[in-house]
């Protein structure tokens, strides 16, 4: 899986593993908690350090995974940016740079990762692929619109997936959460948490566990006839 340092993808990591898989993670800098982590779980844990807007070093990341583990049966894209960047206060420059460095990662990096694995689970019969979409890629958000389109991007890659791979044996699936308690949400809980509170009827925002309760249990492959969906994880704040 992606991004399995932090937040939803340590829970995520820390969820298949307690279920019994063996997880191969990426991350992108922090080395630190990378190893820590994998050094936690033991040896059917490992963790490779890969930037996802570097295309060209993907492949050996497929490569490093399946050489630890000898197969890839599921993936998980979960590693995305989220930055502000607004229609109006800013410069053109600045609005150009965030949109590619968002769509770099939240969407070209995945997706081409995705293909890399896909080739692979095609070769073995088949696979699951988990893709950790948004809230934000189906209702639109106010300041981070190249966000909410990248994850919109990721949802429809998701149905392709599933319509185009399903005579191979692979599964698609896209998690939506909305606002969850994590590192990348920090600085927006702490500047409008009674906002975001107020938009979900539990009046409470979502923990990285409940997120991943719901990944495993598709990662396992509970929920193969659900093939092409999106499933809320947002508290009821956008019901579509």
């Amino acid at each position: 899986m992606t991004g399995g340092t932090r937040g939803i993808g340590e829970a995520i990591v820390r969820e298949v593993h307690a279920r019994g898989a063996r997880v191969c993670f990426t991350y992108a800098t922090a080395d630190d908690r990378a190893h820590a982590l994998y050094g936690e779980l033991g040896e059917r844990a490992f963790a490779l350090r890969a930037d996802l807007a570097e295309h060209a070093t993907l492949p050996a990341v497929v490569e490093g995974c399946i050489g630890r583990f000898g197969r890839i049966d599921v993936l998980v894209n979960n590693a995305a940016i989220f930055e502000e960047n607004p229609f109006f206060g800013t410069t053109y420059d600045a609005w150009r740079a965030g949109w590619e460095r968002t769509f770099a990662v939240n969407v070209f990096g995945t997706a081409d990762l995705t293909w890399l694995v896909l080739q692979h689970m095609r070769e073995r019969g088949g696979g699951t692929v988990v893709n950790v979409t948004s809230r934000a890629g189906h209702r639109g958000e106010l300041t981070f619109a190249a966000y909410g389109a990248s994850k919109a991007a990721l949802a429809n890659l998701t149905k392709s997936i599933a319509r185009s791979c399903a005579a191979d044996g692979i599964v698609a699936i896209a998690v939506a959460p909305g606002f969850i308690e994590t590192e990348m949400a920090a600085q927006e809980l702490e500047r409008r948490r009674g906002e975001i509170e107020g938009e979900i009827p539990g009046r409470r925002v979502g923990t990285p566990a409940e997120v991943a309760r719901i990944v495993a249990f598709f990662a396992g492959g509970e929920g193969d006839y659900a093939n092409g969906a999106t499933i809320d994880v947002n508290g009821g704040s956008y019901v579509r």
